[in-house]
């Protein structure tokens, strides 16, 4: 096993530290008020200024502008974006943009690509993935997908309702996953459909417990009579819960990876106060209690790191079906940490964790969801025992 990387990702990661420490955090509170008010002016002269330093979509192709990393590089980069909650839109690669980026990359046609991905490299619009639904729809069990498409005469037309679309109010693009036949397995399809397209109806973006922030924003839609032409099908009809599949597995990686990165910042703010404030005699960093709250989440966020490293390895070398269990073994293991580290800090800190003069508290609104998105940690959890009782998971690799 080597954990080295190689001296010109060393120096990427390094330039993407810096940019993110810099430039990218003293200005993330003005982002947030800009973005409130309706305004982008910071996020896009930083943006701009990712491009010209060549730090601009680093998962994709250089064809298409980007770095053309891997897995392993997505890991090493991903990880110091995610510092701030803003880092990743800097570079174009937050969440949803980033896996629908990917998944056009791998399946879109030419026409498509031109058509959808050129705009969303150059972040002149976004996307939604849409596939989760109201009960009794599909959630984490996508099985239960009650949108429709229909083969009448010569398109296909659109029926559904959908919520917890990320982006979907704003976004120009709609990933839409319809069900086209009763085939448990190939019975559903991905549509790329236009989100200004008749029939599509923007019927919210609905509170939730987390900051409203840039994409982050949750939509319910509804899909009445959508019409699209043959040209919309992503990839094949049937191929709808592969594709996901194929589409999840990294996601999900690339979560943990933005994940890490905050919960470090987050403990280093801890280590800050600690040596600093002073409670019964001592520095509260000499309070052993305190200090067993370190090493659990020190040791939390080392061995999140390296799952997330050993499954963007296993992705690197082609083993995107064998890495699923491995994936949500990082995915459960890092959104769990992510809580329990902010809800550390806001302890360690007390009424001042508690305030919103520092962003614990925020921050934890947000990432509590975590353990919901890109499936619940029950269902990761049934999976890696059903994929470990059927021997298909060695865990002393």
């Amino acid at each position: 096993m080597d954990f080295s990387i190689s001296d010109e990702l060393r120096v990427l990661r390094e330039r993407v530290a810096e940019f993110v420490q810099q430039r990218v955090i003293p200005l993330e509170r003005v982002i947030v008020d800009e973005d409130r008010a309706g305004s982008t002016t910071t996020l896009r002269a930083l943006q701009a200024h990712a491009i010209s330093e060549g730090l601009w979509t680093p998962h994709l192709p250089k064809a298409l502008g980007g770095l053309g990393l891997g897995p392993m590089g997505m890991c090493a980069l991903f990880r110091e974006m995610g510092r701030s909650p803003v880092g990743a839109r800097v570079f174009n690669c937050d969440a949803p943009d980033q896996g629908n980026m990917d998944l056009l990359v791998q399946t879109a046609t030419e026409a498509q690509q031109a058509r959808w991905l050129a705009p969303l490299v150059h972040a002149t619009m976004t996307s939604a993935f849409c596939m989760t639904e109201p009960a009794p729809g599909a959630g984490s069990d996508p099985s239960n997908l009650r949108t429709t498409a229909k083969r009448v005469d010569d398109h296909w037309v659109i029926d559904g309702h959908k919520w917890y679309s990320t982006g979907g109010g704003a976004a120009g693009l709609l990933l839409v996953m319809a069900r086209t036949s009763d085939d448990p397995r190939t019975g559903a399809t991905i549509f790329l459909v236009p989100r200004d397209a008749p029939g599509v109806v923007h019927v919210r973006d609905f509170k939730t417990m987390g900051d409203e922030l840039l994409q982050h924003r949750e939509a319910e839609l509804l899909f009445e009579g959508v019409r699209v032409e043959d040209d919309a099908v992503l990839g094949a009809v049937g191929q709808g819960f592969a594709l996901a599949q194929t589409r999840l597995v990294p996601a999900r990686l690339t979560h943990c990876m933005r994940w890490l990165g905050l919960a470090d910042r987050a403990l280093s703010m801890c280590r800050d106060y600690l040596v600093k404030r002073e409670a019964f005699g001592k520095t509260l960093a000499h309070h052993q209690m305190l200090q067993r709250m370190i090493a659990e989440n020190a040791r939390a966020i080392h061995a999140g790191n390296l799952m997330s490293f050993h499954c963007a390895w296993m992705l690197e070398r082609g083993l995107a079906k064998d890495a699923r269990a491995y994936s949500s073994m990082a995915k459960t293991h890092v959104a769990q940490l992510l809580c329990k580290v902010l809800d550390d800090a806001i302890q360690m800190h007390g009424g001042l964790g508690y305030s919103e003069d520092l962003p614990f508290s925020i921050w934890y609104r947000s990432a509590r969801a975590a353990r919901i998105a890109d499936g619940p940690d029950e269902v990761h959890d049934m999976v890696v025992a059903r994929d470990w009782l059927m021997g298909r998971v060695e865990l002393l690799v």
